[in-house]
């Protein structure tokens, strides 16, 4: 990953927890394209042997490790603090469904036309959690947010 940093420029390697993540969203897209081809290319040919995932996303290119996920540390987490007889009151899983601002081109289910509609959304998750019952494996759906800000 050094070396296309090095010679494309506007890239950069972002070093998380979970793995490294080459960005070239600031370089030029045509060049910046081929050289994220050739880096996948490159990483799945030296890291065949390795327990790694080689991903490439929306001008990135990911190398993290196999099998670890969000949803697998979450459910991790949890599970743990269960066992441990401290389970949460409230949990609020962001990015279980996509909802965009704006109607745009876009993978999102959902969508609403402004900023200030998030608000409202967020508002209604708290509006409608305490009318739950309260019990655990309790989810709170898209819709059953709709209805209370509607």
């Amino acid at each position: 990953m050094e070396v296309y940093k090095e010679t494309t420029d506007g890239s950069s390697i972002e070093t998380k927890e979970s793995g490294l993540v080459w960005h070239y969203q600031d370089a030029d897209h045509d060049f910046g394209s081929c050289q994220a081809k050739e880096l996948v290319s490159h990483l799945e040919r030296v890291l065949a042997n390795e327990p790694v995932v080689v991903k490439r996303g929306h001008q990135i290119v990911e190398v993290k490790p196999q099998g670890v996920s969000k949803g697998i540390v979450v459910d991790t987490v949890i599970r743990t603090l269960i066992n441990n007889e401290n389970a949460p009151d409230f949990l609020m899983c962001i990015d279980v469904f996509a909802c965009s601002v704006g109607q745009k081109a876009s993978k999102a289910k959902y969508y609403v036309d402004a900023c200030s509609e998030v608000i409202r959304l967020l508002k209604g998750v708290t509006a409608i959690t305490p009318r739950r019952e309260v019990i655990s494996q309790s989810q709170v759906t898209f819709r059953d947010i709709l209805e209370v800000v509607s």
